[in-house]
C-alpha cells in the first residue's frame, strides 16, 4: 500500500466535528465517502478507504492546515488517472474537488514519507480564536468564522493572564476529562493581540491539545477581559488542576486550526514511535497526587 498525505481545509459549520458518528455529517464521513467514489473501492468489493487525522475538531469548529493520512493500493491509484496523462495524485486532487461539498477542500495529495503518521509524527498545532467586541466589525459575512462578544475586552489583561499557562504543566483544569487520558501538555504559545482591523485573536501552539483545552483556555481569559476575574484566576486554576465551574468553554465557531507541524522526512518515524511510546506511559501512570 502506498501512504498519502493529505492537507486539507474545511469550513466546519455544517459538521459534526472530524470523527464519523452514526447518522451525523462529519469531516471525516465526507471525505471517505468522496475517497470511495474516486477509487472505485465499492465498485471492487473493497472497504472504503480510512483516514487518520493530524486533530479531531470538534462540531463548528474550523480548520485551514489539517492533515490526515490514507493507505491506498498503488495499482488503484494510477487507474485514477483514467485516459488523461497527468500525475495520479493532481487527478486524484481534482476527482476529490468534484465529488466533495464546497465546505470541504483537498488542496494537496503527497505521497507521505517512510513512517509517516499524521497524528503521531506531528511536533505541534496551531490554533487560532477569533472574536469581536465591536459592533462596528460585526460583519455577518463572517458570522460562522468570528464570535461576537458582547462587553468590552482587556487584551492586555488577557495576554498577561496567558503567560503564566505557558509551558510543561497538567491541564487537568481546562480539559473535559476522558477515561485513562493524560491531561499533561506542552503549551509552547499562548498569546493575546488585536489585528490591524481590531478583531481579537488567540494564538494557541502546543504539541498537542486534550479535548476542548483551546475553547477553556480562551474562556477563562475572556473572564480576565472582562474584568470578572483577576488576572491571576487562569493561572490559579491550572495549579489547582481541577474542573471549575467558573470556566465556560468558548464557541466553537471561533476556532481555527490553522497549521500542524512536522519534522524532517527522516525524522517523521521516529517522532511516530516516540510519541506513541510517550502516550502509552502518560496514560499507563496513576494521574498526581499533590
Amino acid at each position: 500500500m502506498t501512504r498519502l498525505r493529505l492537507d486539507l481545509a474545511y469550513d466546519g459549520t455544517a459538521f459534526a466535528g472530524w470523527a464519523v458518528q452514526p447518522t451525523l455529517r462529519t469531516v471525516q464521513g465526507v471525505l471517505e465517502a468522496g475517497l470511495a467514489t474516486v477509487l472505485r473501492t465499492e465498485v471492487r468489493g473493497e472497504p472504503a478507504p480510512r483516514l487518520t487525522v493530524a486533530g479531531r475538531t470538534d462540531a463548528g469548529v474550523h480548520a485551514r492546515g489539517q492533515v490526515a493520512h490514507v493507505d491506498v493500493d498503488p495499482d488503484v491509484l494510477e487507474q485514477v488517472r483514467g485516459r488523461s496523462d497527468r500525475p495520479a495524485l493532481d487527478a486524484l486532487v481534482s476527482r476529490l474537488a468534484g465529488v466533495l461539498p464546497p465546505d470541504v477542500v483537498v488542496h494537496r495529495a503527497t505521497v507521505a514519507p517512510e513512517g509517516f503518521d499524521a497524528r503521531f509524527s506531528a511536533v505541534r498545532r496551531r490554533y487560532a480564536y477569533r472574536l469581536s467586541d465591536d459592533a462596528a466589525l460585526r460583519d455577518p459575512l463572517l458570522r460562522g468564522h468570528l464570535v461576537w462578544h458582547r462587553r468590552p475586552l482587556d487584551v492586555g489583561a488577557m495576554e498577561a493572564a496567558a503567560a503564566p499557562l505557558v509551558g510543561l504543566h497538567d491541564f487537568a483544569a481546562y480539559c473535559k476529562p476522558r477515561p485513562d487520558a493524560t491531561t499533561i501538555r506542552t503549551l509552547e504559545r499562548y498569546s493575546w493581540s488585536r489585528d490591524e482591523a481590531g478583531v481579537v485573536v488567540a494564538d494557541v501552539q502546543a504539541d498537542a491539545f486534550c479535548h476542548s483545552m483551546v475553547r477553556s483556555l480562551v474562556g477563562a481569559a475572556l473572564a480576565v477581559g472582562e474584568g470578572r476575574r483577576p488576572v491571576d484566576w487562569p493561572a490559579q486554576l491550572l495549579a489547582a488542576r481541577a474542573r471549575d465551574a467558573g470556566v465556560h468553554v468558548a464557541p466553537a465557531h471561533g476556532l481555527t486550526l490553522e497549521e500542524v507541524e512536522y519534522p524532517a522526512d527522516a525524522e517523521v518515524a521516529s517522532r511516530a514511535a516516540q510519541t506513541r511510546a510517550r502516550r502509552a506511559l502518560e496514560e499507563a501512570a496513576p494521574p498526581p497526587c499533590c
